[in-house]
């Protein structure tokens, strides 16, 4: 695997997007070692959060993409949580990591995708001048 070169707020966005990442899923199993849910919940709490990171690690944008689609989910559960038990701890700490996640992972796809284009030239045509 080669290493990739990214620069300035892609850099940011990309390292906050994995500390949230981190958090979310550390959030994820507390819930799933606090609450003891059936095996088949806590597959399907940690399934969505580890299946985009293939893509990820290859910086696949539309991985990204797709873990900001999916982290609404997460959301919705955590605001859920949330009105249930406003004094718990817990989902406080994963509302603060779902959205960090969703913001930093939009804001990446965004920087992401303007570093990896080409730069106009001059005799482009479409290029605005």
């Amino acid at each position: 695997m080669t290493a990739i070169d990214r620069a300035g707020l892609s850099l940011w966005a990309w390292r906050l997007t994995w500390f949230s990442w981190a958090l979310l899923l550390v959030q994820q199993l507390g819930d799933v070692f606090g609450l003891q849910p059936p095996w088949v919940i806590w597959v399907g709490k940690l399934l969505p959060l580890v299946l985009f990171l293939p893509g990820m690690l290859r910086d696949r944008l539309r991985s990204f993409i797709w873990l900001c689609f999916v982290s609404l989910l997460y959301f919705i559960a955590l605001v859920e949580r949330l009105f249930a038990t406003p004094q718990a701890v817990l989902p406080w700490l994963g509302m603060v990591a779902v959205v960090t996640l969703f913001c930093s992972a939009m804001f990446y796809v965004r920087w992401r995708a303007r570093e990896l284009q080409p730069p106009a030239t001059a005799t482009d045509p479409e290029s605005p001048v």
